[in-house]
């Protein structure tokens, strides 16, 4: 039940967002484990002269740039998969976006089950209640 919120240097471009979309969905699942039929993904583009990165925009250095963050239930995943998970993505977005700036950031953020949920019921609630 992950949501993913993730920020792309660019103009808007559907196929682009698919692409992004189809890595983000496999690499949730596959890694993370995570069922892909209760993993949303809202992807929001902001213009290389709005988005600096050392105080410089990235449309001054040529660059693209990402940043996401995925909400998970604690306890739900493992520091290496993690890891895993977070160089795969970035890999992911340097194949789509090409030429990435190195400051493009992932955020894997550990949530308790009690305060984190979907369909008015929280994760702690729906393991209490397989």
């Amino acid at each position: 039940m992950p949501i993913l919120n993730v920020k792309v240097s660019g103009e808007k471009n559907t196929e682009t967002t698919q692409q992004i979309a189809e890595m983000l969905l496999d690499l949730t699942t596959r890694i993370l484990g995570k069922k892909p039929e209760v993993t949303a993904i809202a992807i929001d583009y902001i213009a290389r002269d709005s988005w600096f990165v050392g105080g410089k925009l990235l449309s001054e250095q040529g660059k693209n740039s990402f940043y996401f963050d995925i909400k998970v239930t604690d306890e739900t995943n493992t520091k290496d998969e993690k890891a895993r998970y977070i160089r795969e993505a970035y890999a992911g977005f340097a194949h789509i976006l090409g030429n990435l700036h190195e400051e493009s950031y992932i955020h894997v953020e550990d949530v308790r089950a009690a305060t984190y949920g979907f369909g008015g019921l929280t994760q702690e609630y729906r393991y209490q209640h397989p």
